[in-house]
């Protein structure tokens, strides 16, 4: 049975994720960090499922946390076999309002949080010559948004780090790989309003938002044997927005 930590998996899409990946058989690392109460009602509900998890706090964009959510991980199934870089933050302000701590805040949480989990997941995968790393990024990551430069520019950063990566880490038989949603309906889009909601829904070639589950397919997906010759890409799951 192969092991899959997923960061910021308590809601959203992280809980989708760690949820159909429980269904496939895989015991699940919920980690979270603040939202204990979502986390263990994810941790119900693929027990309900008959599935296998264990929940772990850590603030994974700290790399003592980091290291203590991997020990505990490896303590409660063994070795990481696919990681899933989820955890992030968002924030709309004009980029002459950001400060510098609104700054280090998104960089830290949205790519020192992946730099941190990938360099502790890949030893073992190294070792055994296996393993699946899967980044979530944004459609802002690749087209940029108004009022999000700081949020874009981290998302990029993250397309940039699976690109780099992918590279370096093939010839051991890891593949890295990203998604990028577009506008998910999910608890992170509640500061947008409804009628910036609708108007978003109307850009969305498919007519609808979408949903974490859509999200968690493709990450299920690139975490598959049948995705092996793909590393490097960045998953578009917009709904033709881009």
């Amino acid at each position: 049975m192969k092991n899959v930590l997923i960061t910021g998996s308590a809601r959203g899409i992280g809980a989708k994720t760690a949820i159909l990946f429980a269904a496939e058989g895989y015991n699940v690392i919920v980690n979270y960090n603040t939202s204990e109460k979502e986390a263990a009602e994810t941790c119900r509900r693929i027990s309900l499922g008959g599935g296998n998890s264990v929940m772990i706090r850590a603030d994974v964009s700290k790399r003592d946390e980091a290291e203590r959510l991997f020990a505990e991980a490896k303590e409660a199934f063994g070795s990481v076999d696919v990681l899933v870089n989820n955890a992030g933050i968002a924030q709309i302000k004009l980029f002459t309002d950001i400060t510098d701590e609104d700054y280090d805040r998104m960089f830290d949480c949205n790519v020192r949080s992946v730099f941190n989990c990938c360099q502790l997941a890949l030893p073992d995968m190294i070792h055994k010559k296996q393993g699946r790393i899967i980044n979530v990024s944004s459609m802002w990551g690749i087209t940029g948004a108004s009022c999000e430069v700081h949020y874009s520019a981290s998302k990029s950063a993250v397309i940039g780090l699976t690109k780099a990566l992918a590279r370096e880490v093939a010839p051991s038989g890891i593949t890295v790989n990203a998604v990028a949603p577009g506008v998910i309906d999910t608890p992170m889009n509640g500061c947008f309003d409804k009628e910036t909601m609708d108007a978003l829904k109307e850009e969305t070639p498919v007519g609808r938002l979408g949903t974490p589950e859509d999200v968690a397919r493709a990450i299920l997906f690139l975490a598959d044997e049948k995705s092996s010759f793909i590393t490097g890409q960045t998953v578009g799951i917009d709904g033709g927005f881009i």
